[in-house]
């Protein structure tokens, strides 16, 4: 059986996160149903992340396993039955062992913000109509390269075994 890791984008405003959730549309779960239906076989996909209701990502990950031997053709046939705000960007080959969590070297996170009333912006930055001072935004995003111990934002009993978190850049 060989593994494949899946590149998936996303709007996520319609979706209840990014992992399966019992009676929510969640990416997950859109993700698997179009590759069941194209591959019509079940497929039980890992995520590299969690993201909240209404996050959109530009790349994300998921792995499963599979005795098909997957192609350029099977995206195009996925994509055409997800729906318009997913996307597979591609399917690539690993070894049986790779894993889309635990072997991710790195994530990264954009947060926006706009002083401007913009329709276009509307769920994809947040709406801020007052000055900005950019100096202490920059000190305030700064200040937390001198942290590693994230515990504080993480919720209460996760299986997580660590809560270690090097930050390289933030600004």
């Amino acid at each position: 059986m060989a593994r494949y890791f899946i590149e998936v984008g996303y709007e996520g405003t319609s979706f209840c996160g990014f992992q399966i959730q019992d009676g929510q549309e969640t990416v997950q779960s859109v993700v698997t149903a179009a590759f069941q239906m194209a591959l019509k076989e079940t497929c039980a996909l890992t995520g590299s992340s969690r993201t909240d209701a209404g996050v959109h990502a530009k790349q994300n990950f998921f792995h499963f396993d599979t005795d098909i031997v997957l192609t350029p053709k099977h995206i195009y046939s996925i994509n055409s039955i997800l729906p318009p705000t997913v996307v597979v960007n591609g399917i690539y080959a690993v070894a049986p062992e790779a894993h889309a969590r635990f072997d991710a070297t790195k994530r990264s996170y954009i947060y926006k913000l706009h002083t401007f009333k913009d329709p276009f912006l509307e769920g994809r930055s947040w709406f801020y109509p007052f000055p900005v001072n950019h100096q202490l935004l920059n000190e305030a995003a700064n200040a937390l390269l001198d942290y590693t111990d994230f515990e504080s934002f993480s919720k209460k009993n996760t299986t997580v075994n660590t809560f270690e978190c090097h930050i390289t850049k933030a600004f």
